[in-house]
């Protein structure tokens, strides 16, 4: 569980640039926020310990969501 909850502080410090990527992205605030929630829950279904460069990683997968 320790490793979830630091994973989450470490998603948390991204969001803001996560949800500025996917806004200018989808033009939308409704849908920026969608696309980060979507960037969490596969965040949290990934192997983290795999992951070299977390912030790369994930404004990876918001462009995908």
């Amino acid at each position: 569980m320790e490793m979830h909850d630091t994973l989450g502080r470490q998603f948390e410090a991204h969001r803001p640039r996560l949800r500025a990527v996917a806004r200018r992205m989808l033009g939308s605030t409704i849908d920026a926020e969608d696309a980060v929630q979507e960037t969490w829950l596969r965040l949290s279904r990934a192997d983290a310990a795999r992951i070299d460069n977390l912030g790369a990683w994930l404004t990876t997968a918001v462009g995908r969501a």
